[in-house]
């Protein structure tokens, strides 16, 4: 199987690079690229990674199957590094018409370098890097629920400080269904609304980590969530409000 998995990555490599050459004024091109590449890596690197992790001790028995056969655990880890390094990568390409301009910073040009969504995405990945961290010793101290409740909340305050300074917006759309009963269709949550932002990474984090303990369970969970994404980053293409 793994060199299935090589002969494959081997041969897609070459073309989704010089695909990726070819399109790089198109950052969704670009970025969907970057991704099939990220998924290639991973798809390598797990099955790679296994007799790794098992010689360190990272690994367990799986009670789910007769057998009880020894798994290697933290696997998870593989693939969160390919994600941020994917992210990492494409940090310039966003950006690449800032970076095309003779003088990015000259005050005559109109296209100032966006300082702010620059923040917002690295504030993103700072948040991401805090929960693979947390994952990982997780794994490797089986941390107390009081530190997995705790962490997700202190992780979550780059984006927080970002969205308050950069947005502020702390109203929420009432769903048809609850607006004959409040009268209204927005309501101002005010600091409640930061607080269930917090919540909300709490949330997300443990709610994988729990399903975890079934195998494969969470992998739905996961699969659900990354097809809303793209329904929405659809969505937003479509109604021409995706970000230049």
């Amino acid at each position: 199987m793994a060199a299935i998995h090589n002969k494959v990555t081997l041969a897609s490599t070459p073309v989704l690079l010089a695909l990726t050459w070819q399109l790089r004024n198109e950052p969704l091109a670009v970025c969907t690229c970057v991704s099939v590449l990220a998924g290639l890596a991973t798809w390598c690197l797990v099955p790679a990674a296994v007799s790794t992790f098992k010689r360190v001790g990272l690994s367990g028995k799986d009670m789910s199957k007769p057998a009880h056969p020894v798994l290697a655990e933290s696997m998870g880890v593989v693939a969160a590094t390919v994600y941020l390094i994917a992210t990492f990568l494409f940090i310039p390409v966003q950006f690449r018409s800032w970076w095309a301009a003779q003088d990015p910073q000259s005050p005559h040009n109109p296209r100032v370098f966006p300082f702010d969504r620059l923040g917002e995405y690295l504030s993103a990945l700072l948040s991401l890097q805090s929960m693979v961290f947390l994952g990982f010793a997780d794994d490797v101290f089986d941390l107390r629920w009081r530190f997995k409740l705790l962490l997700p909340t202190i992780a979550s305050i780059p984006i927080l400080i970002v969205y308050y300074v950069g947005y502020g917006v702390t109203h929420v759309v009432v769903p048809v269904l609850l607006r004959p009963l409040l009268g209204t269709h927005i309501v101002d949550l005010g600091t409640l609304y930061y607080v269930y932002i917090g919540l909300m990474a709490v949330f997300c984090t443990n709610a994988i980590n729990i399903l975890a303990g079934i195998n494969g369970v969470e992998v739905g969970q996961s699969i659900v969530i990354a097809l809303s994404i793209i329904a929405k980053d659809i969505a937003n293409v479509n109604s021409g409000n995706a970000e230049s």
